[in-house]
């Protein structure tokens, strides 16, 4: 939690070069559950379109698109969104793109923005330019969902704790705090635009 800078997207490919699954997204039992809670928090059947910012190897955007009809999910790692990619050929609703946000981000309204397992490799400003962006892109009445594990990685700028605590700063002047949940590992909280 020393960085000043958020990390980089050659941090991500790199790791996806080592190994194409570094979190074990894929197999792991606590992933599994965390993804299950995930979707069950989503207050709404069906989303119109909805944004998953850092949507990896696709794990968890094969499950949310179920829930959509049009799902933009973003990552900045080559490798790792060609896995994404492959995992979702058939899902017709589900669309890619390269993107380093919030320096980069999508031209077109959301009502629905999933952040998992990505706030906390955001600097603090970075992380507060992100906080505006999502403002900018979630429609009125819309949701935001925020998921992060827990513990502290000497690597990350932030902890999950800090992400959403941010987020609850801007409670109620831009979100109402709809839900949270909270487990040894991870925090999930669900927001509504206002």
């Amino acid at each position: 939690m020393t960085s000043a800078q958020s990390l980089p997207a050659s941090y991500f490919e790199a790791l996806y070069q080592t190994d194409p699954d570094p979190w074990k997204f894929e197999t792991s039992e606590y992933e599994a559950q965390k993804y299950a809670a995930t979707i069950a928090a989503l207050p709404q059947s069906q989303y119109a379109a909805a944004l998953e910012i850092g949507g990896s190897i696709g794990v968890l955007t094969q499950q949310l698109a179920q829930r959509c009809a049009a799902l933009l999910s973003i990552d900045v790692s080559k490798l790792a969104q060609d896995q994404a990619i492959q995992r979702c050929q058939h899902l017709p609703q589900v669309h890619f793109e390269l993107m380093n946000f919030p320096d980069q981000y999508p031209d077109q309204k959301f009502d629905l923005i999933l952040v998992s397992e990505i706030g906390y490799y955001w600097c603090r400003q970075d992380l507060l330019t992100a906080q505006q962006r999502i403002f900018e892109l979630l429609q009125p009445g819309g949701h935001l969902l925020l998921v992060h594990w827990l513990p502290v990685s000497p690597d990350y700028p932030l902890t999950g704790d800090q992400v959403h605590d941010s987020f609850l700063e801007r409670v109620p002047v831009s979100l109402r705090h709809l839900h949270s949940q909270r487990n040894t590992n991870y925090r999930l909280d669900l927001f509504e635009q206002i």
